[in-house]
């Protein structure tokens, strides 16, 4: 394997030492090096769990990248980290760092909850324990805040006190308009304290948040990539991580203090960022999640395994099509059918075996991103979209069913911030209408707009029903042959 004996200065502050960054922005940046030499360095920061930290430093900040194909497997080791540690532990570094006046660039996968903004409204959520905590603390001067946002707003207070550097935020996360959400959340944070004047003129004149759209499906890691390691190489890596072949990252390049040479490295750079994340969060993202619901409930603990049942499949293919196209721009130079072969040939990729469970898990954040604009332009042309309302119930029945029923093992490893509420709710319903009326309707699961559409709650109620009674094949055989919606012009 191809191992560099030096790594370069740090210039990059990573918030989320997790599989996903390892395998993208980590490997984006170790080719951009190797193109256009620089001091872009990353010192990777772990929120809570000292797993991953404690084994890069044993392997001297080094570990392996697995991509898997049917054609077998392909090794890398990045070597870009030139640190690594865990916030939890030392809180006041993590301040430090990101306010040092040689980091240019701070990059977050810290995934769509970590943002702490209320789903409802879009809005920082003022109320979030760790919010009124991180506050608090800076109200104070004294301790370290815990959120990424207070460790950022916290960074700019010292940057504007001690060298005025500018910087750079970057989320790599799957959220709409990611940099122009974090920007906003930011701005946010710092309007509630004392200096605010000061936070906010730095923030406006010092600071930029580019949007991104990521794209690479990256498993958690197993033993077995650990044993492909170790057979294919001779080396024990006690933390690789498996990740598709295929790979995208398109990004504005609205850089206050300079990049890597990321676009040398295969990056897009773009300033149709929107459009390009519209393709990824609705026909990947949203396909993704009904391949995860119905496969959960079938019994597939893979999305190959998912993919592979016929009536999922076409379930898969007409949701794309007919419910999730019609409401993308898509933009220039995409050939779409070319777009969903690629994407059937990534779902397909049983060497890889993305879990189920894995990408069904977060639904409440991540079906927010995707269902209710396709949903309502499909209501306001007089159709039903009976495959989005497929998907909800299909995050319903996993996440909380009805009494009695039993979603099966691969459900029942699904995570999510509202599982509790959902299922105590679940608790008082006789049937799917309850449900579905109290997670859309009551808690404006899928936001206001959404709430109010009687006929797709009443529409993911009856499927919600059917799943329980006729089991996932039936419900969506049923689905499928329910009118299709009027397609309008895709944009």
């Amino acid at each position: 394997m191809p191992i560099e004996k030096t790594r370069p200065a740090a210039g990059i502050v990573h918030l989320g030492l997790g599989n996903f960054h390892r395998a993208h922005q980590a490997v984006y940046t170790a080719h951009a090096m190797t193109a256009e030499p620089g001091n872009w360095g990353i010192v990777g920061v772990a929120s809570n769990s000292p797993r991953v930290v404690d084994a890069l430093r044993e392997q001297d900040l080094r570990y392996t990248v697995v991509e898997l194909s049917p054609d077998g497997a392909r090794f890398s080791v990045p070597a870009v980290h030139t640190d690594a540690y865990v916030a939890a532990r030392e809180p006041e570094r993590v301040v430090t760092d990101l306010a040092a006046a040689t980091t240019r660039v701070v990059t977050l996968t810290v995934t769509e909850h970590g943002y702490h903004y209320s789903p409802r409204t879009g809005r920082l959520d003022v109320e979030d324990p760790t919010i009124v905590a991180d506050l608090e603390t800076l109200r104070r001067g004294a301790g370290a805040p815990r959120s990424g946002l207070g460790r950022i707003v916290a960074a700019v207070r010292r940057r504007g006190a001690e060298h005025a550097t500018p910087l750079t935020v970057l989320s790599c996360d799957n959220l709409s308009g990611n940099g122009d959400h974090t920007g906003r959340l930011v701005r946010e944070f710092a309007a509630e304290l004392p200096d605010a004047e000061e936070l906010l003129g730095f923030l406006e004149q010092r600071v930029t948040f580019p949007n991104s759209m990521v794209d690479r499906i990256v498993p958690a890691t197993t033993d077995a990539e650990r044993d492909l390691v170790a057979a294919g190489t001779g080396w024990a890596d006690r933390i690789p991580v498996p990740a598709e072949p295929f790979s995208m990252w398109v990004l504005e390049d609205r850089f206050a203090a300079g990049r890597p040479a990321w676009d040398r490295a295969g990056a897009v750079l773009s300033d149709d960022v929107h459009a390009y994340e519209e393709l990824k969060l609705r026909l990947l993202n949203g396909t993704h999640s009904l391949l995860a619901y119905l496969g959960a409930l079938t019994g597939c603990p893979t999305i190959p395994d998912a993919a592979a049942r016929s009536e999922i499949r076409e379930a898969a293919h007409r949701v794309l099509r007919e419910e999730y196209l019609p409401s993308v721009r898509v933009p220039d130079g995409v050939d779409v059918d070319r777009y969903e072969r690629e994407l059937f040939e990534r779902w397909d990729n049983s060497a890889l075996g993305h879990r189920c469970h894995q990408v069904g898990s977060d639904g409440s954040v991540k079906l927010r991103q995707r269902i209710p604009v396709p949903a309502l332009e499909a209501l306001d042309r007089g159709a039903v979209p009976h495959l989005l309302a497929l998907t909800v119930a299909g995050y319903l029945t996993c996440l909380a069913p009805l009494g009695g029923f039993d979603p099966g093992p691969v459900a029942a490893r699904m995570g999510d911030p509202v599982a509790e509420r959902l299922r105590e709710a679940a608790r008082s319903c006789t049937g799917g209408s309850d449900l579905a009326a109290l997670a859309l309707t009551d808690f404006h699961l899928l936001g206001d707009d959404l709430a109010g559409r009687e006929q797709f709650t009443r529409r993911v109620g009856e499927l919600v029903d059917l799943l329980h009674t006729a089991g996932p094949a039936a419900a969506t055989a049923e689905a499928l042959a329910a009118p299709a919606p009027v397609l309008g012009e895709t944009r």
